[in-house]
């Protein structure tokens, strides 16, 4: 009889250490819930991967007009939508190209629109068009037509050339800087500048 009896006792004891062990751990629960995190911060790329087709990495494209290479499209990332005919792009480069297929520009950007539908890429965040003989043109955004082959914006620009700097409000140029037709001009210094309509 004495065996049953020692077992009834350890029994006791663990149910005893039961209800102990149950408040430590809803202390340690309690301690956890009372813990405030910061919120989430919302990422525009996880958005943009969430509702794209597709995304691609280091991606390449040529800009065709009349079966002519007219530029290259480079970027470290496109986000693709409307069945391949848009994508959303993250550092952006386009080389541009004369007929003959020598380099007369590239462009800079931290992020872009490209239409193939329109043949439209929209260059935004400090978008910067250098040619190979010396022009730069900055502006916060610009446009670049393939099938008009014509860079253009609406906002502020600065253009710099051998010889002058200019200043204003909305242009449009051959992708070479050379022919630039400018809206209005807000400052700038030497050289002449001729400014059609003004």
């Amino acid at each position: 009889m004495a065996g049953p009896v020692h077992s009834s006792g350890r029994s006791s004891r663990r149910l005893g250490a039961l209800p102990a062990m149950l408040l430590v751990a809803a202390a340690a629960i309690t301690v956890g819930c009372n813990e405030i995190k910061p919120p989430p911060v919302a990422v525009a790329d996880a958005t943009l991967a969430d509702s794209a087709d597709q995304v691609m990495f280091r991606v390449r494209f040529a800009l065709i007009r009349d079966g002519i290479r007219r530029g290259e499209l480079f970027a470290d990332t496109a986000f693709v939508f409307d069945q391949n005919a848009r994508m959303e792009l993250r550092n952006v480069r386009a080389n541009f190209y004369t007929v003959e297929g020598a380099l007369q520009g590239t462009l800079v950007a931290r992020e872009g629109t490209y239409d193939s539908r329109q043949g439209l890429l929209e260059a935004r965040g400090d978008a910067d068009v250098t040619t190979t003989d010396g022009r730069e043109l900055r502006s916060p955004e610009l446009r670049y037509h393939v099938g008009q082959d014509q860079v253009v914006s609406d906002s502020s620009f600065v253009l710099t050339e051998p010889g002058r700097r200019v200043e204003g409000i909305g242009f449009s140029s051959d992708p070479a800087l050379r022919s630039v037709i400018i809206r209005k001009t807000t400052g700038g210094a030497a050289g002449a500048v001729s400014i059609p309509g003004q």
